[in-house]
């Protein structure tokens, strides 16, 4: 059962990864057009809100395997 969670847990930061990078590469392509400093605020909100929700999901798959 620990391991079920351990490896629904790897694959959820596997994909919080994944994410993080098109953020960043996004961040990049927005830094080379130099655009506006608010773009780069709201990606930024952006990434944060993801990481709630994906914090929110682990807590939440974390209830239903106990």
């Amino acid at each position: 059962m620990l391991l079920l969670l351990l490896l629904h847990l790897l694959l959820l930061l596997q994909q919080l990864l994944i994410l993080l990078l098109l953020l960043l590469l996004l961040l990049l392509l927005l830094l080379l057009q130099q655009l506006l400093l608010l773009v780069l605020l709201l990606l930024l909100l952006l990434v944060l809100l993801l990481l709630l929700l994906l914090l929110l999901l682990l807590l939440l798959d974390a209830a239903i395997f106990t």
